[in-house]
């Protein structure tokens, strides 16, 4: 074990467990009883662990010598926490420390991400509807906003979606977050998810540069996306609200490539972008822009490596781990921005750190913290083969 004298000029992996409990417990307090028998800190630790692990509680506890049982803390996360208020606080937890790293104009994307239930077909209550995708209608289903700062993503908001809720309705609580921000919105991408009559509507009216990938509905566009070169053309989309319909135009880049090097007609994919900003010219432009927006590294994809593993359907639990692995990104980010990066004339010069290595020790300190089992019990002693 090392001492707790530690050098000012390093972060040991057990601080950074500590920064990452801290901010929990700061933003998103637990009310336990004065005479029980863990506390929020404990609770936050083993939730922090068994993401950094991508396991579930149930097993990191299992294996933990002093850590918590799993069914107290299984039984807190069910009981303690309201989902309109732990998404409310998510959102300032996930912003505490970032606004402060974005720059004066800002990108952001928002992505819609539908994570497949395969349960029992009468318990969807809580879940969100939409057409089938590997084999089910039902997802846990979430809506992400972020911004794009120099190939890095920050999260700035996640809300989770349910039945009644529409891409809009999302969309206009994300724009409520952009108001709240001191920063300038250069553009607005979002995933196709968003493509409709009411979102286009919303980003008319907020007057923000965007793209959208379309979504060929209706003969004319299908025809449009079957012939002819790049070009430009001008679209409509008709909504309706309580019996009242209106029609959005808006111009949409049709970008083509030639597939595999071939040169037929066959031989090319076209790809359709609604977009409206200054510095989208050409259809090339819309393919290039939009492709920027997933960055170097997806949050989504990042947030697959360290999630905690669960079988409950208890939404709001689920809500807590994709916050928490969110969280997890965002505090790596700011991290190696503030601390891990040597300030230079010309910008800071970020020490090789990648996010895998700080997922690793955080599951390392977590581990150490709750004392899980480091040997098996054996039959028998080792013979030679096990000693060198």
């Amino acid at each position: 074990m090392h001492s707790n004298k530690q050098a000012d000029s390093e972060i040991h992996e057990d601080q950074l467990l500590n920064f990452l409990v801290n901010s929990l417990d700061q933003e998103v307090p637990l009310s336990l009883a004065n005479n029980a028998e863990i506390t929020a800190e404990d609770i936050y630790e083993v939730v922090v662990g068994a993401c950094a692990d991508g396991t579930s509680v149930s097993t990191l506890c299992a294996s933990s010598q002093n850590g918590p049982a799993a069914n107290t803390i299984l039984y807190h996360l069910r009981t303690k926490f309201e989902p309109e208020r732990l998404e409310r606080v998510a959102n300032t937890l996930l912003r505490q420390d970032i606004v402060e790293l974005l720059p004066e104009q800002v990108e952001v994307c928002a992505d819609l991400h539908l994570r497949p239930y395969y349960g029992d077909e009468d318990d969807t209550e809580n879940l969100y509807h939409s057409e089938a995708k590997r084999g089910t209608t039902a997802f846990h289903a979430y809506a992400t906003l972020y911004a794009r700062v120099k190939n890095k993503r920050y999260t700035l908001a996640v809300r989770r979606l349910e039945d009644g809720d529409t891409a809009s309705s999302v969309l206009a609580e994300f724009f409520g977050v952009l108001d709240g921000l001191d920063t300038e919105v250069k553009a607005v991408y979002l995933d196709r998810g968003f493509y409709d009559s009411k979102c286009l509507t919303l980003l008319q009216a907020h007057n923000y540069a965007y793209v959208i990938p379309i979504i060929r509905w209706g003969k004319t566009i299908q025809q449009e996306l079957s012939e002819g070169w790049s070009r430009v053309i001008q679209h409509d989309l008709t909504g309706n609200l309580d019996g009242h319909s209106w029609t959005v135009e808006f111009p949409v880049y049709i970008d083509c490539t030639y597939l595999n090097g071939k040169y037929d007609e066959h031989g090319v994919a076209r790809h359709g972008y609604a977009a409206d900003a200054p510095f989208i010219k050409t259809p090339r432009d819309a393919r290039y822009h939009y492709a920027k927006r997933f960055g170097i590294e997806s949050s989504y994809r990042l947030s697959e490596q360290a999630i905690a593993t669960t079988t409950t359907r208890d939404a709001t639990v689920r809500l807590l781990y994709v916050v928490v692995s969110l969280l997890l990104q965002n505090a790596w980010r700011y991290l190696h921005y503030e601390y891990v990066a040597t300030p230079r004339r010309g910008g800071r010069r970020l020490w090789w750190w990648p996010y895998k290595e700080f997922i690793n020790m955080v599951r390392r300190a977590a581990w150490t913290a709750l004392a899980v089992r480091r040997a098996v019990p054996a039959n028998r002693p080792p013979d030679d083969r096990f000693h060198r």
